[in-house]
């Protein structure tokens, strides 16, 4: 029997303790997982590895979120993206979701939101 390749996710978060435990979370259900601190950094591991999801914040130094967004459509138009923030009352996220995010999360992130949300993103329509 031919095991399935775990899917690659980039968590993309200036705030160490959010990559972690959202590293931590999505390996515990079983995806591979790499980190970047801002959207600069994140173009050049996708460079490098690939990922076939993208878990961004939205407020970052370097290179935020919506620029990373719009670089990603660019670059990687069918790329899938998730975007989160707690920043601007939401109005972030909805920017996001109109730039190509294929969905957004509000945090504090709850984890059975998070990996609902990544599990029907992966297997939606890019």
């Amino acid at each position: 029997m031919e095991k399935t390749p775990k899917k690659r996710i980039l968590v993309v978060d200036d705030d160490a303790g959010v990559r972690d435990v959202l590293k931590s979370m999505l390996e515990m259900a079983g995806y591979s997982v790499s980190v970047a601190e801002n959207g600069k950094e994140a173009m050049r591991a996708l460079r490098v590895e690939g990922a076939d999801l993208i878990l961004t914040d939205l407020v970052m130094p370097e290179q935020e979120g919506i620029e990373t967004i719009k670089a990603l459509r660019q670059e990687y138009p069918h790329l899938r993206v998730i975007a989160m923030s707690g920043a601007f009352g939401g109005d972030y996220l909805r920017i996001a979701a109109y730039l190509g995010a294929h969905g957004t999360l509000a945090k504090p992130i709850q984890m059975e939101a998070l990996l609902k949300l990544v599990a029907n993103v992966l297997s939606g329509p890019a």
